[in-house]
């Protein structure tokens, strides 16, 4: 018995911790992917709280496995493991059978799974943790109330500390495909021999005033008698899809420019701003001041945003804004504004707003002198 106990502890312990810790080092990611959840269920009045539930739902993750994992408030712990999983298998058999997000974000960008390998790992977790929670009062209290509950609230005290630095100076560990290190376009290239997307095509056609489906194999293609009104592709399967494939450079005059920023040969200083008006004014002030700095013949400067060309054009700073998706700047940096510097295509530094060096140490980074 105690060692069902115990390995039980462990799984769900276990898991809890892992999963509570991937989403608090990119917050800003789990905030994304509860806003597609809140549109795919129409409930897209929430997505301004996402920050706020990110933050609590992640905190209460982590505390739960470790109450459970380490027996500091074990009732408590396992009564929030509980009703977690109780809400979150009937949620995610839901969205195993309707599929409106892709991946589910259960351990944020670190390990993605399918809906329907998500739906399974909840049921398989549900049987340490219904066991637990039956048995909760024959496991022994390990420390008294007040310990215990120190231990509890220093520990969520320090959770919430290492939230809000991943916050502020990027996630310590970055899953994402920008992440340092990483040369662009080798992340965009499809390997031969990779299977590509599947589509299955109908044709409508209508004849004496009747509309039926054809495929490909039995359309009525040398039947004059038959009317054709429209086809459908449906995606029957998904092929490979390359880390990064939606990274576009557009200049606001619809140049493509990805091509000339990613195989330049010397520095590329990219100033990150998915929305300029979500920004902060004196942030922005700060960066384009950097960029009039070291912007000349050895450092090339961009803004890149989702903004729209009016708002841009509304600023006037002799800088170069290049139009980008919206989600691939979130996928870029989890900072508005942030910073990636770039040689050759590959990533060198980033930098939030935070922590983006001075004129002077930036301008040494750069090997270039300062006026």
């Amino acid at each position: 018995m105690k060692i069902i106990n115990y390995l039980s502890r462990i799984i769900v312990g276990l898991t809890f911790l892992f999963s509570g810790t991937v989403k608090a080092i990119d917050p800003s990611g789990f905030s994304y992917k509860l806003q597609d959840y809140f549109s795919a269920f129409h409930m897209g009045f929430l997505g301004e709280l996402s920050m706020v539930l990110a933050i609590t739902m992640c905190t209460i993750e982590f505390i739960a496995g470790f109450s459970v994992l380490f027996n500091i408030r074990f009732k408590q712990g396992i009564i929030a493991v509980m009703l977690l999983m109780t809400f979150f298998t009937a949620l995610t058999f839901v969205i195993a059978l309707t599929n409106p997000v892709s991946d589910c974000g259960c351990f944020g960008d670190a390990v993605h799974l399918t809906n329907v390998q998500t739906l399974l790992k909840n049921i398989i977790l549900l049987i340490p943790a219904v066991w637990l929670f039956l048995k909760r009062d024959t496991i022994a209290v390990r420390t008294g109330t007040v310990r215990s509950w120190s231990l509890i609230a220093i520990t969520t005290l320090l959770f919430l500390v290492f939230i809000f630095y991943n916050l502020r100076y990027l996630p310590v560990i970055d899953f994402l495909p920008y992440k340092t290190g990483t040369h662009i376009p080798d992340k965009m290239i499809v390997p031969s021999g990779m299977p590509t997307d599947k589509y299955e095509t109908t044709f409508i056609y209508e004849k004496n005033g009747e509309q039926k489906e054809f495929n490909l194999q039995n359309y009525p293609a040398n039947d004059t008698s038959w009317k054709f009104i429209d086809q459908k592709s449906v995606l029957v399967s998904r092929g490979y899809t390359p880390p990064i494939h939606d990274f576009v450079l557009t200049s606001l005059e619809n140049e493509d420019l990805t091509g000339e920023v990613l195989s330049n040969p010397g520095y590329v200083m990219l100033m990150i701003s998915k929305k300029i008006d979500e920004a902060d004014p004196a942030l922005l002030k700060t960066g384009f001041e950097t960029g009039q700095a070291i912007k000349g013949d050895s450092v090339d400067f961009y803004i890149l945003t989702a903004s729209t060309t009016n708002e841009i054009r509304n600023i006037s700073n002799g800088l170069q804004f290049l139009l980008v998706d919206e989600t691939t700047l979130k996928t870029m940096i989890r900072s508005n504004p942030g910073y990636i510097l770039l040689k050759n295509g590959t990533i060198l530094h980033k930098w939030s707003w935070a922590n983006l060096p001075g004129k002077e140490e930036l301008s040494e980074i750069l090997n270039i002198k300062t006026n």
